[in-house]
């Protein structure tokens, strides 16, 4: 357990706190938090940490939190928006939402015998004074255009007003956009290797998933489960996922090999503080796990051949009504008549209808590609299930965005999308996906739908003219998508997913009209999105020049032949002749032709990205063959 007392420690300072009054109190009782951090999200999903002393902060404190700190937006990604000679960023901070402390666990303070802290404040970023940039102040922009727009529509065809149980717009207080994420991630001992084919039976046979946890993998959970919940997150539940194989006990008593994949869960809340949430709750348990030996990664497909880890993200629209009631406007008057009320149907149909300028916030690295594959329940196609039945909810895990209902809690209604991961840009996410999903409830209630109406549209057949819906498209399945269809058939009912973030991303240039839709009210303008669209090709090609391809090449320098010439069959022969092939061609130069990695290097350097996609995608295809055609040959070998 730590070795220090929690019960005496600062985790968060809430909201109704933030008078200078109460947090000169607060921080002066905890003298253990020695800094002040302004924390602004650039538009690359990173956070600043910069440190200010607590005395600093407390003496200048009003003009602090009226005008923040000025920081060279240079060194944050803000490409075309903060540049070398125009890079003035403010960071100002926000009062509205709580605050964290971030504890460095390994640094205990003298006096208090606690580790040092320092106080996150979310904040932000303001380009020269004026224009308000990075992710978190796209987030804030899209929730209010939704809350702005949601009132109008339902006042413009109060027909709605029918399905949900209430009689008007009047009746209305607030728009409550709920949101939660759920984290999943490898934890393994530092520089521990394990087969992939280790990795990939003990998957297929389930030998992990939910099973006890031991030893230090044991402990960390613990431990930071009990420290998040002292955070306020009001943790659900921690467990082992379906990825990972049983550690070994060393001589000493400790367990060794360890490489495991873990999920935490923890409560919903409004969708700004809910990002915050998942940031803090990700630094906790990174600094817990350190704490006894473990590496911990949030990439989305550490380790080829095995489950990759997602993020499930929850999307819930709710009112609370002058009386104080809620209300999910998600939920039908009568759970059993009807899926979803019209503002439900709607807003599930604008997510799906406009996943692609969605997709390019979820899937922004080439690790969230890899994840993306039948059979490792991550979604492959946009396409939603309701369930079988309306007293039947859908538990279909093959999906993009699944419907959540429980016949007897109304509020429990929402949409799960399960293609984001831990390197998703969480504020983001939610953006565009608010954006979508206006675009269909406006669509829906302007043609007076009623979820009867509208159920018929989301199970329409490819082929079917929709009032919204894309004719050549199919947007419900309560099959096995991984199954029931081959990738051709999935490609025709659902649309061809893009392969690469290069693809991903010319959905912005390939969808004008629906990439307009981000751009309602200025929540995303032109600036804002090519800036992103640098940010990410920048990201993408760095991957591919600094980690993809030297590991091609550690991986084509380790597959060597291992027969013996005067000691083998024809069938090691044929075998070796196949990989060695495969090899030189992915690997090695020759005077008159380059190999794959070459082409992929002097496409990315001269900026010819259409053409290094296509050679990704075949790099891809090569490895995979590589890889299986050396476990056949291998396995022959005595």
């Amino acid at each position: 357990m730590f070795d220090f007392d929690l019960d005496k420690m600062l985790f968060s300072i809430p909201v109704d706190k933030h008078s200078p009054e109460d947090v000169r109190k607060v921080l002066e009782a905890h003298p253990e938090v020695k800094f002040v951090s302004l924390v602004g999200i650039d538009i690359g999903g990173h956070d600043t940490d910069e440190k200010i002393p607590v005395k600093v902060f407390l003496n200048d404190m009003e003009a602090i939190m009226s005008h923040g700190v000025q920081t060279d937006g240079s060194s944050a990604i803000l490409p075309k928006i903060a540049e070398l000679n125009d890079a003035r960023v403010d960071i100002i901070p926000d009062p509205d939402y709580c605050w964290f402390v971030d504890h460095n666990l390994k640094n205990l303070d003298y006096e208090t015998k606690l580790p040092v802290g320092t106080l996150r404040i979310p904040s932000a970023l303001v380009h020269n004074k004026t224009e308000y940039v990075g992710a978190r102040m796209v987030l804030k922009k899209s929730i209010k255009s939704f809350k702005k727009d949601l009132l109008q529509t339902m006042k413009e065809h109060p027909y709605v007003f029918d399905n949900l149980g209430l009689d008007s717009v009047d009746e209305i207080d607030t728009v409550d956009l709920t949101s939660a994420t759920e984290l999943e991630f490898w934890v393994k001992t530092p520089d521990e290797e394990v087969s992939s084919e280790m990795l990939s039976t003990a998957q297929t046979l389930k030998e992990q998933y939910w099973k006890r946890t031991i030893g230090a993998v044991r402990s960390s959970l613990e431990e930071a489960l009990i420290m998040l919940d002292h955070y306020g997150f009001h943790i659900e539940m921690g467990h082992k996922e379906v990825g990972g194989v049983k550690a070994h006990l060393e001589k000493t008593g400790h367990y060794d090999h360890v490489m495991e994949q873990l999920e935490i869960d923890w409560k919903f809340t409004n969708s700004i503080q809910a990002a915050d949430n998942e940031n803090q709750v990700k630094y906790v348990v990174r600094d817990v796990f350190r704490m006894h030996g473990l590496d911990v990664t949030y990439r989305a497909k550490p380790i080829e051949g095995v489950a990759g880890s997602g993020e499930h993200t929850h999307l819930g629209v709710a009112v609370t009504l002058k009386n104080g009631k809620h209300v999910n406007l998600f939920s039908p008057k009568d759970l059993t008549q009807d899926y979803l009320s019209p503002i439900g149907f709607g807003a599930i149909m604008g997510l799906l209808n406009n996943y692609e300028i969605i997709n390019p916030f979820v899937s922004s690295t080439n690790d969230a590609f890899n994840r993306l594959k039948p059979g490792y329940e991550a979604p492959v196609s946009a396409v939603t299930s309701l369930g079988i039945s309306k007293t039947s909810p859908s538990r279909n895990r093959t999906v993009l965005a699944g419907v959540v209902r429980d016949v007897n809690n109304p509020m429990a209604t929402r949409f799960e999308l399960r293609s984001p991961n831990a390197h998703s840009d969480t504020y983001l996410v939610l953006a565009a996906s608010y954006m979508a999903m206006m675009d269909g409830i406006d669509a829906a209630l302007s043609n007076e739908k009623t979820s009867a109406d509208l159920e018929r549209s989301i199970s329409k057949h490819v082929g079917e003219e929709d009032f919204y819906l894309d004719t050549n498209r199919a947007y419900r399945s309560e099959k096995n998508v991984f199954t029931e269809y081959d990738a051709a058939e999935r490609d025709r009912l659902f649309g061809r997913a893009p392969r690469t973030v290069y693809e991903n991303l010319c959905a912005f240039d390939d969808f004008p009209k629906k990439t307009e839709i981000l751009k309602r009210d200025g929540v995303l303008d032109d600036l804002i999105l090519e800036s992103y669209r640098i940010a990410t090709l920048n990201k993408w090609q760095t991957d591919l020049l600094e980690r993809i391809m030297p590991n091609t090449r550690k991986l084509i320098r380790k597959t060597v032949k291992v027969h013996k010439d005067n000691d083998c069959v024809d069938y090691d022969v044929t075998y070796w002749s196949k990989i060695d092939k495969i090899r030189k061609q992915l690997g090695q130069d020759t005077l008159e032709e380059q190999c794959l990695l070459t082409r992929i290097s002097i496409a990315l350097h001269t900026g010819e990205f259409e053409k290094a996609s296509q050679l990704q995608i075949e790099m891809q295809e090569m490895i995979e063959d590589l890889q299986d055609l050396y476990s056949v040959y291998v396995r022959n070998i005595f």
